[in-house]
């Protein structure tokens, strides 16, 4: 078996009008269609399907723990240009996002932060 390439990914959410309003509202992403208990959106030629699931709402402490720590965590990250790196930053904190400062790696640049389930993403630009 040889696996061509990734054809979506899948996020799970509570609440599935606010997770749309994210998604396409703070992180650009377009609606494919409306699945019942899921959104399609589209992103860079894949898609990201967002599921409606019953989901325990995380303390706070349970939030910032996520973004002061995201290493090793798993998430998904999303590739953009480095003018939209530095633009991303200021649009998820014009928007309240909570975010871990951006980290340096010398080839790219990431910045990881939470959506409103805290579902751990990522920004990440290469050089």
């Amino acid at each position: 078996m040889r696996l061509e390439r990734l054809d979506h990914f899948g996020i799970e959410v509570s609440e599935l009008g606010r997770a749309e309003r994210f998604y396409t509202e703070v992180l650009g992403l377009s609606v494919v269609s409306h699945l019942g208990d899921q959104v399609l959106l589209e992103c860079g030629g894949q898609n990201l399907a967002l599921f409606r699931v019953a989901r325990k709402e995380l303390e706070t402490t349970e939030r910032q723990r996520l973004i002061e720590t995201p290493l090793g965590r798993g998430h998904h990250a999303f590739r953009v240009s480095p003018a939209d790196f530095a633009m991303a930053r200021d649009r998820l904190a014009a928007a309240g996002v909570e975010s871990a400062r951006p980290i340096d790696w010398g080839d790219h640049d990431c910045l990881y932060f939470l959506d409103p389930d805290g579902n751990l993403l990522e920004i990440v630009s290469y050089r």
